[in-house]
């Protein structure tokens, strides 16, 4: 017994030493953030006016409730967030990657299992030893653990922090698709508002024309107009009817776009009817600095884990080149009658520690090393990529925000006009001055200003939403 004790202590005395080392580093490289290959500041020149009265809070501090102010348009979000399907599979990714973690974890400790074993075994004559056949019992129970890896070199480790930098991954992707769909849903509501008010726009041009084709027949038929008057008019009559019935399928389009992105059917009284200029609560925002911006973008702390999971992934494909060490052990009770399995004499216990050194792989663990420094590159050039990608973004939305305004103001300006112009050649018509062509260049004039009325304003609200998407909004 004492023998016994002697032994468990000299095997616990290298396993305590081995489960101290195990771990304690990796043979990773040591990890460094590339520089961001963008420039320090957003692009300047015509296009990029310094917005008047814009908000000096980040907008990634914005939550979007606060940004979109409009009542209808939050109750959508709401229910997107609750019911669409990209946003549900994100945050199935994220449990999946999170269980993929605590497996990949779990090897950094010993696995114990309960055990509990029956062998019945006949041995025949010759191999009995005694001359006759043998009838054998054996009955065991115990504790063991079974291949528990030592790891002296990080690879468990490395492995480990590989599945914990995708786990961070797949949760900055959900917020990723979080701040899109808000925006997608905001846009989708505009396009909506925007093809509403366009239908709405037709159907009122489609009277008036009716109204002109009336007058212009009783003129015809009263001898005062011609049958090309007559037929400009019916020309101008059939374009609205033409511009309802597109606009009618556009409008059914939108409605069901809105349901998709939505995730569910939306109820009537959700959807706009015309485009409205309190739909945010900002009418501008501060871009902020680029390195402010791009380091708060889910996406790119996306790819920066991601490359983060590729670095620590060449730190097990190094420690594959060395010596692997696993222990197989356990303590029990063996005898062969089972009424003496508990009694004293019984105690059995095996230690069976195992080292493999790689001598000749035909070169697969270089070639592993050389993939997974490989991947590292791939993943440090989709980092960069993605922070270009931002940076264009940015800069695309801040050079339409600088000019949309002067569009709007001009197209206003455009639409006042040639009202006028119509008004006017109308009257010279009626009192014979000018024919009807001219009635009828300036009604498509006026109708072809107002459409782009509509346009030019669908342009700035979309173009807010578009800003709050690129500039990380309500990333936190």
């Amino acid at each position: 017994m004492g023998y016994v004790k002697r032994m468990t202590a000299g095997l616990c005395l290298p396993l305590g030493l081995f489960l101290c080392l195990a771990g304690c580093s990796t043979m990773a490289p040591q990890y460094a953030q590339p520089a961001a290959p963008v420039p320090p500041a957003w692009p300047s020149g015509p296009a990029y006016k310094e917005p008047a009265g814009a908000a000096s809070k980040p907008v990634a501090d914005i939550p979007w409730q606060e940004f979109f102010v409009d009542q209808k348009l939050q109750k959508l979000i709401d229910l997107a967030l609750a019911n669409n399907r990209d946003l549900k599979v994100a945050a199935l990714n994220i449990e999946r990657s999170r269980a993929l973690y605590q497996i990949q974890r779990s090897d950094l400790f010993p696995k114990v299992d309960a055990t509990a074993d029956g062998n019945f075994q006949r041995l025949p004559e010759d191999f009995s030893g005694t001359g006759r056949a043998v009838t054998v019992d054996q009955y065991s129970v115990g504790l063991g653990v079974s291949s528990y890896e030592l790891d002296l070199f990080g690879r468990v480790r490395s492995l480990k922090d590989q599945a914990l930098e995708q786990y961070f991954a797949t949760e900055h992707a959900r917020r990723s698709v979080q701040i899109s769909l808000v925006s997608q849903v905001a846009a989708t509501y505009l396009t909506l508002a925007a093809d509403r008010e366009r239908l709405q726009l037709a159907r009122e041009t489609l009277t008036s024309q009716q109204s002109s084709y009336q007058l212009t027949r009783s003129r015809f038929e009263a001898g005062v107009s011609s049958a090309l008057d007559l037929h400009q008019a019916q020309t101008s009559v059939d374009a609205a009817r033409v511009d309802i019935a597109r606009f009618t399928t556009l409008v059914a389009q939108d409605e069901n776009a809105l349901s998709l992105v939505v995730g569910s059917k939306v109820e009537v009284d959700l959807l706009p009817t015309a485009l409205s200029e309190t739909l945010t609560a900002l009418k501008d925002v501060a871009p902020g600095l680029p390195s402010d911006v791009l380091l708060r973008r889910p996406d790119i702390l996306q790819a920066e884990n991601l490359l983060k999971g590729a670095n620590a992934n060449i730190g097990a494909a190094r420690a594959a080149f060395f010596p692997r060490i696993t222990l197989v052990s356990s303590v029990g009770l063996g005898s062969d009658d089972l009424a003496g399995l508990f009694k004293s004499g019984s105690f059995a216990w095996s230690f069976a520690p195992r080292i493999s050194l790689p001598i000749f792989d035909g070169g697969s663990n270089r070639a592993s090393l050389t993939v997974a420094e490989v991947d590292r590159d791939i993943a440090v050039a989709q980092y960069e990529k993605a922070i270009q990608t931002a940076f264009q973004e940015v800069a695309d939305a801040l050079a339409q925000r600088g000019t949309i305004d002067d569009q709007v103001a001009a197209q206003q300006s455009l639409a006042a006009a040639t009202a006028e112009s119509y008004r006017l050649s109308q009257a010279r018509y009626e009192k014979g001055v000018d024919s009807y062509l001219t009635v009828l260049d300036s009604q498509r004039s006026l109708y072809g200003a107002q459409q782009n009325l509509i346009t030019a304003r669908l342009s700035r609200l979309t173009n807010l939403a578009t800003l709050y998407k690129v500039l990380g909004g309500g990333s936190e």
